[in-house]
Parts: structure tokens; C-alpha cells; sequence
């Protein structure tokens, strides 16, 4: 991955731009406000005049630099103010190498979006002064629990083999209806759900299609309670891949919806967070030998799922 010659600034990374090798500009800022000069003009000439664009090696650009000097760029982006999100990230571990933190339900893993400060990264980052912080795997933003972190660009890809190897051992738990939907078979527990998934072209969705399995799922019913009129149960999942929204999908794959998803089954209208129900999905357990130590280390979530312990 290509080093950006800037420094993260207030926990966020510095935005790297390809320069086109030709067209109509005859400068970077030509092109520049092509792309942006009618969201703020004024913004992009102030950042070539301070010297707060920049090429490789960090050499500033002005406002006369050739479009073909340079490929890639680095600048600052402008941030939006947000609004805090009112939920909090709990530090379980944190030593030369990793950080273990208990991520909360509505937090993004990594800015995006209209999330750049209320990430996990950018909120860890800032608080704990360490702008190498990096996460060494996602959580959806509306999961919660364990999150590991690099803290060490030294060993971080230490850390990165045992991920992309699949040496490591992940164990989630939901909270679903105790049997299927009308019209979904039964189903015997443990069971093992595999399929192929792909990334849904009509919307910012994963969907089932046919082909080769490239998803597994173990599922196991912990244990079945009474919540109001009906019967919902506590689930063990273990992923045995990590495909986008897996866990969501192959339990609605079975008719067991996991508790408030508003994407499976049914993509419901878009809505304001309801911070009273969070998704009842939490990453619980994260297990794997530590690359340094060659010990095996286990750390577990001390969140709960609020549906699991009914009044």
C-alpha cells in the first residue's frame, strides 16, 4: 500500500487522489476544481496557496503545477461537523501490538460516509494518541462487541496473516425467533449453513445466489425464552468466513431473522437510529495464537444483548 506523505490529522487519514495522465486540465488544480470547484472553489485554491496539497515525498503543489508532474496526491478533506453518537467504546486490552475494545451497536468500524469522527478508529485514535491505530477486521456498524486493533506498523502484519490465513477463531451470538418463519422447514441444531454469496447489484445489500459455497456458518441454539406472545432464542454463530453481512444473512436464510435487522429478509425504509433496538447481534469471542508470543489468547465481550435477558 502506498505511504501517504501526510501525517493523520485529528485521527483521520490524509485523502490520496489519482491524477489523470491526460485531459482537458493543464494543472492538478485544474482538475481539482473540475471535480470539486463547485462545492468550494475558495477551499481548494486556499489549500495550493498554504502548500496543503501535496505529490510524492510530500513536495507541495501550487497552483501552477503541471497536471502530468504528478499521479497521486494527498490533501486534507474538509470534515463535515457531526453529531456525537450517544454510545460509548470500552477498552478490554491494550498492549505494544494490539488493542482488544468492545465496539458498540450504531459506531462504524472505519470513517465513511456521513462518519469520518464517529468511527471506532477516529474516536480511538484521538483519545488514546495513536494515529498508527489500525483495525485488523470490520464489524458492520450496527453490530457490537469485539473489535482487535493494530497498534505497531512494526507487527501489524503479524497480526494481518493470522486474519487472511483464517487462523482466526470468531464466535458470535444473536438473538432470533425460537423456530423458523411460516413456510421455512425445521431445523436441527447445530447445524451448518452454506452457500455463495455475492454483493446485491440493486442495493448496498448481499443476497444467495447459485454456484460454488463461498460462506459458512455453524449455528447452534443456546437457549429458548418466552418474550411476550412468542418464543425467541439465543444463538452461538461461528463464521468459518467472512463475507459481508454472512451472519444476517444465513440466519435469515433459515427464517430466523435476526431481531430489529431492518435489511433481512426485508429491506425495510430507511429510518433515524432507533438507539432502543440495537440489532441483537454481538461479536462475542475472538480466539488465536498471539504471532509474538506464540501463545494461544482468548478475549471475550463483556457486552450483553438487550433482547437476550428479557424483563
Amino acid at each position: 500500500m502506498m505511504q501517504s506523505p501526510l501525517p493523520v490529522r485529528d485521527g483521520v487519514n490524509a485523502t490520496r487522489l489519482r491524477l489523470p495522465g491526460e485531459g482537458p486540465w493543464v494543472t492538478a488544480m485544474d482538475y481539482m476544481m473540475h471535480r470539486w470547484g463547485h462545492i468550494d472553489p475558495q477551499g481548494i485554491e486556499d489549500r495550493f496557496d498554504a502548500g496543503e496539497i501535496v505529490g510524492e515525498g510530500g513536495v507541495p503543489l501550487t497552483r501552477s503545477t503541471k497536471l502530468e508532474d504528478h499521479t497521486f496526491i494527498w490533501y486534507y478533506r474538509t470534515l463535515p461537523p457531526e453529531t456525537r453518537l450517544p454510545v460509548e467504546i470500552n477498552i478490554l486490552h491494550q498492549d505494544e501490538h494490539i488493542l482488544v475494545v468492545d465496539k458498540p451497536h450504531f459506531l462504524p468500524t472505519t470513517p465513511g460516509g456521513t462518519y469520518i469522527q464517529e468511527s471506532a478508529l477516529v474516536r480511538l485514535r484521538n483519545l488514546l494518541d495513536l494515529p498508527d491505530l489500525i483495525p485488523m477486521h470490520r464489524l458492520d456498524r450496527m453490530t457490537a462487541g469485539l473489535l482487535l486493533l493494530s497498534t505497531n506498523p512494526e507487527t501489524r502484519g503479524k497480526y494481518q496473516v493470522l486474519f487472511e490465513k483464517r487462523q482466526v477463531q470468531k464466535e458470535y451470538e444473536c438473538v432470533s425467533a425460537a423456530t423458523p418463519a411460516a413456510g421455512y422447514p425445521a431445523v436441527e441444531f447445530p447445524a451448518t449453513v452454506r452457500n455463495r454469496m455475492t454483493k446485491s447489484r440493486s442495493y448496498l445489500l448481499a443476497e444467495v445466489i447459485d454456484g460454488e459455497p463461498n460462506a459458512e456458518t455453524r449455528i447452534e441454539q443456546v437457549r429458548t425464552f418466552d418474550a411476550g406472545t412468542h418464543q425467541r432464542a439465543l444463538y452461538r454463530l461461528e463464521p468459518h468466513t467472512g463475507k459481508t453481512h454472512q451472519l444476517r444473512v444465513h440466519m435469515a436464510s433459515l427464517g430466523l431473522g435476526i431481531v430489529n435487522d431492518a435489511f433481512y429478509p426485508e429491506l425495510l425504509d430507511k429510518a433515524p437510529d432507533d438507539y432502543a433496538k440495537p440489532l441483537q447481534l454481538l461479536a462475542r469471542g475472538i480466539t488465536f495464537v498471539d504471532p509474538i508470543t506464540k501463545q494461544p489468547v482468548e478475549y471475550r465481550s463483556r457486552l450483553e444483548l438487550s433482547e437476550a435477558h428479557p424483563s
